[in-house]
């Protein structure tokens, strides 16, 4: 999370991290950036890896019922109202607190 931090600040960085410590970071041809303002880019980073890893889930389920979606299949009311609500599920996020507290919505039976 340090290294994506930085990045954050000056994405052309070149650092080397030891240990993942933020008081043994290694500056490669670029100037050194303060830990305070690495350290507040750290709720940034936190809530896009916890969006990231949402996305990578939603697209899972989604995945998973992709059969259904076929041109030769029927899609249900249910399964439908199911997709979409995995489509939706970030709308409006803006906190790591948000993602945590989702709720996910039940695969129907197909």
């Amino acid at each position: 999370m340090i290294i994506e931090a930085i990045l954050k600040i000056n994405p052309n960085a070149e650092v080397t991290v030891i240990g993942n410590d933020i008081n043994k970071i290694q500056w490669h041809n670029c100037s050194p950036i303060p830990k305070e303002q690495i350290e507040a880019q750290f709720p940034v980073v936190e809530f896009e890896m916890a969006l990231d890893e949402l996305r990578a889930k939603r697209d899972k389920l989604l995945a998973d019922t992709d059969f259904h979606a076929l041109s030769d299949q029927t899609l249900s009311p249910e399964m439908s109202a199911y997709r979409q609500a995995l489509r939706d599920i970030t709308n409006g996020i803006t906190t790591k607190e948000q993602i945590d507290a989702i709720i996910w919505p039940i695969k129907p039976i197909a």
